[in-house]
């Protein structure tokens, strides 16, 4: 018989984040399967969020083995009432889902009262690891691509529909869109790129007659997925117009203090054949390398936010040809503010090379600060439009997870 209190554990732990055993698992979730001794000083040297979902997965496992023997078929109608498997679709948490449809895998086309399935939860809720499941489920998938629900949305509409993340982001037209900090993306030009990827993947699945289909609204699921996201589009716009202009005033100063900087070198020139004095100096030749750099990574830096600034901001510009720009335009103003200091770095030594006082070093030193900072408050969003740009095309790639 089933215990309320292994119920009330079960429901607890479909909403909780379970460390999932696969074929490409990291290493050290291989070795915390040596030994009980070894698991525990091995354990120690892990972050403690590894550590609680690796401990939720073996309670998980033990549970479920000790429902299943007090009573299997009540123990998937309690899955059905409590709805437990959605639930977790609903979290992301594929760690349990693994678990509950390893012996019982029709559980994974099991639709709720909206004729949802797990995988349309993960759909609706952007699950990407759940959704990869779809890729393991053999003819199933066939039927689960085919299903509407009870307003006729197939899982291509549900991918047009903004993510339900995402819905709770959404004000009023006419106000900003304020993002949450799961969503982990920079500003409503990434979130659209994440949007269109997930109906981009949904529709490489589905026939064609199912992307042509209409609902009861009398909408195919392009449709549905403009009117769903025209302001996230709008605010996508006005975030990435903001980002280049803001950017491109700086590449331009930059741009216009390096170029005259190139004719007017440290040590000045020699009188009878206009050679810079300093020319054989080693110091030099790196003022000079820099300064061409920081001029030309300006340049490029300008015209990747001039190429923003006159997109036509259609929705798949979103996808790759405007986070692909906006990812060169902040590395090339990087480089070349790095480039400039490096440059005044050198000109400064070059000047005070023969002053053996404190001063020229604290200044020199006081040349890595811009740079520190600059990078310690980008950061973020440099790294997630890089991530956005080129390492969304992983984020659905099936995984080959343990179902026996």
């Amino acid at each position: 018989m089933l215990e309320d209190g292994n119920i009330n554990v079960l429901q607890t732990l479909s909403q909780k984040s379970i460390a999932i055993s696969n074929a490409s698992s990291p290493v050290w979730r291989k070795f915390i399967s040596v030994g009980r001794r070894q698991s525990i000083s091995l354990l120690k040297l892990l972050p403690e969020r590894y550590v609680v979902e690796k401990q939720a997965e073996t309670l998980l496992e033990e549970l479920w083995a000790e429902c299943l023997r007090s009573g299997a078929d009540k123990l998937i109608d309690l899955v059905e009432k409590e709805k437990l498997a959605h639930s977790a679709a609903k979290a992301g948490n594929l760690g349990f889902l693994l678990v509950v449809t390893r012996d019982h895998p029709w559980l994974i086309c099991k639709p709720d009262d909206k004729s949802h399935t797990i995988l349309h939860d993960a759909v609706l809720y952007r699950e990407e690891k759940v959704f990869s499941l779809i890729h393991q489920i053999g003819a199933l998938k066939k039927l689960i691509i085919v299903m509407v629900d009870n307003d006729d949305n197939n899982i291509l509409h549900l991918a047009g529909k903004l993510g339900e993340p995402q819905k709770n982001a959404v004000k009023e037209e006419g106000e900003k869109i304020m993002l949450p900090s799961f969503l982990r993306v920079s500003g409503a030009a990434l979130q659209m790129q994440r949007e269109i990827l997930w109906f981009k993947e949904v529709e490489k699945l589905v026939p064609p007659s199912v992307r042509k289909r209409r609902n009861k609204d009398g909408k195919t699921p392009r449709e549905l997925f403009t009117e769903e996201h025209k302001l996230l589009l709008k605010d996508g716009e006005k975030w990435m117009k903001d980002t280049a202009n803001s950017c491109m005033i700086v590449a331009t100063l930059i741009a216009t203090m390096v170029y005259p900087a190139g004719f007017t070198v440290p040590g000045g020139y020699n009188s009878d054949n206009g050679i810079p004095i300093l020319l054989k100096l080693y110091g030099f030749r790196i003022f000079v390398i820099s300064d061409a750099v920081a001029l030309f990574s300006s340049i490029v830096s300008i015209i990747m936010f001039l190429s923003i600034l006159t997109s036509r901001y259609a929705e798949d510009d979103f996808l790759a040809s405007l986070p692909a720009k906006l990812f060169f335009g902040l590395t090339a103003l990087f480089v070349s503010i790095v480039s400039m200091l490096v440059a005044f770095t050198a000109t400064f030594i070059l000047n005070y090379r023969k002053h053996t006082g404190w001063e020229p070093k604290l200044i020199v030193a006081c040349a890595g600060v811009p740079v520190a900072l600059f990078g310690c408050l980008q950061y973020k969003l440099w790294f997630d439009v890089a991530k956005s740009t080129y390492w969304t095309k992983f984020l659905f790639r099936s995984g080959k997870h343990k179902r026996d």
